[in-house]
């Protein structure tokens, strides 16, 4: 299933008609931040690399192959960008702060229990389908159509991926 409005928008926005990048932006936004954030795990991170990704992407539009899977090529750039960045990081040296913050008042940083869980049990593409399909609120049909997979498949892994979830949680005690 292919999003023509999206092709339409990102025909447009190679013209120069800047207002398509709204749409385009509200389309493809949630699919870009979750790749990034599963990746760096810090939503502060995740919401620069994300307008890096965008501006990144709109100067080589160019290479973009139109009919494609628009939102396949703009996470491949988020990804990118967020392996680089934590490449980056890593090199820096981490403080006990950096990665405690939340026990020292500083919550901002902390991402929800439940997703700091899922990125550490769940291998990408299930993380991927559960944030899209449960946080960002698409349907699997529409995650489907991002993601380039069979709507089974991604009703399937979702369904797994809770389970796994589920499974984590109990044992932890937290549910």
């Amino acid at each position: 299933m292919k999003d023509e409005r999206l092709e339409r928008s990102v025909a447009q926005l190679r013209a120069g008609d800047m207002k398509a990048f709204d749409y385009i932006y509200e389309r493809t936004n949630r699919p870009a931040y979750f790749a990034i954030l599963y990746i760096v795990r810090d939503k502060m991170h995740a919401e620069d690399i994300l307008q890096e990704t965008f501006l990144r992407a709109i100067a080589s539009l160019g290479q973009y192959a139109a009919g494609t899977n628009f939102i396949g090529w703009l996470c491949s750039i988020a990804r990118s960008l967020a392996l680089n960045h934590l490449k980056k990081y890593r090199r820096e040296v981490a403080t006990d702060f950096d990665e405690d913050a939340y026990k020292y008042g500083a919550a901002e940083t902390e991402l929800p229990f439940i997703f700091d869980v899922a990125a550490k049990l769940l291998p990408e593409d299930e993380y991927e389908i559960v944030m899209l399909c449960q946080v960002a609120g698409y349907k699997r049909r529409e995650v489907a159509a991002m993601l380039s997979m069979p709507v089974a498949t991604v009703t399937w892994k979702n369904n797994q991926a809770l389970k796994k979830l589920k499974k984590e949680l109990e044992k932890e005690g937290r549910i």
